[in-house]
């Protein structure tokens, strides 16, 4: 019996995430169990509004990278598991509260746990989750593991604080917006890889090395995620399709696209961003003037760079399953904009 492999249109080799997801299927198993077990509590709203979040289908990529970093280096205990249960808790928690921030309507495709419980209920069972997640981190006994992902957890508020200073700034330039995106995405990605090597205690070059492949991933994947707000579908994005421009977000399409332009087109950016005066003409406009200026390909290219550069990191390991599955993870964030 033949192998059917998925190709694109061009004839290539299909990047996929399910490499990735039938290697660490058993220990994500046990994750998931160890997620609902720990969303728990006797308020019951608590449990509620949790799973409603946790079961919206998202694709669980930051536990996963924590599993399958662990077993790339050897680990064969079961203290990853907590780790990973952690991470995810903490991006759970992220989502509840970047929904109140952002007044966000949907959630991976489906209301926001905000529209239906409100914003105090959100922020707090978010805040749960957390304690929950520094709960798992202390029960591993590793201090490295709890440095890293409580660091990791300063860094992504900065980074919302961050970009509250420069949302609906037209005048923001690309480093400003890195700086935020390093912060609120990568952070994480970056400690989830990083404590696979940490658990297994691996020598420090081979942790540097899955920090620098997590935060690179990230980087990409929030870039992406950028593109795809003015060029994707809401099955693709797990969100309304301009809903960065809706909310008034300062993202690298934007920036682009408001550098490259004419006096004309700067002044329908202020008007629309940071005066918040919108017409329901003014989205495909946007859309309009990115591909006049070529700034959601010049957004996927620096994804493509930030990569190059994540796969380059793993590059120290020797050739194994968990180093393939790791590598076409990669190659599938990216090829979400295609």
């Amino acid at each position: 019996m033949g192998v059917v492999i998925q190709l694109d249109s061009a004839g290539k080799k299909r990047a996929s995430i399910e490499p990735l997801v039938k290697l660490v299927q058993p220990d994500m198993e046990r994750v998931n169990e160890a997620i609902l077990a720990r969303a728990q509590s006797h308020v019951e709203l608590i449990p509620e509004i949790a799973n409603h979040l946790i079961n919206s289908g998202g694709k669980r990529i930051r536990p996963m990278l924590t599993l399958a970093a662990a077993r790339m280096c050897g680990y064969r205990g079961d203290h990853h598991l907590k780790l990973a249960t952690a991470v995810e808790f903490m991006h759970t928690a992220t989502l509840l509260h970047d929904d109140v921030v952002d007044e966000s309507d949907l959630r991976r495709g489906k209301q926001a746990a905000r529209i239906i419980w409100g914003n105090q209920a959100s922020v707090l069972v978010g805040d749960y989750l957390l304690g929950q997640a520094f709960k798992m981190m202390v029960e591993t006994g590793s201090l490295e593991a709890l440095r890293i992902l409580s660091h990791a957890a300063c860094v992504i508020a900065e980074g919302e604080v961050l970009q509250l200073s420069v949302s609906q700034d037209t005048s923001t330039t690309e480093d400003a917006y890195l700086q935020v995106i390093v912060a609120k995405t990568a952070a994480l990605f970056s400690a989830a890889a990083e404590v696979g090597a940490v658990v297994a205690s691996r020598p420090r070059e081979e942790q540097a090395a899955l920090e620098s492949y997590g935060r690179n991933l990230g980087i990409a994947f929030q870039l992406i995620d950028d593109a795809l707000d003015y060029s994707g579908s809401t099955e693709k994005l797990g969100k309304g399709v301009g809903d960065d421009f809706r909310e008034r977000k300062i993202t690298l399409p934007v920036v682009l696209s408001y550098r490259r332009g004419s006096k004309e087109e700067r002044s329908f950016w202020k008007r629309t961003l940071e005066d918040g005066n919108q017409t329901d003409d003014d989205l495909g406009y946007a859309k309009k003037l990115m591909e006049r200026h070529g700034a959601i390909a010049d957004t996927i290219d620096r994804a493509n760079h930030y990569g190059d550069i994540a796969r380059d990191a793993l590059a120290i390991f020797p050739d194994s399953p968990w180093k393939e599955s790791l590598l076409e993870a990669v190659d599938f964030c990216v090829a979400r904009a295609h």
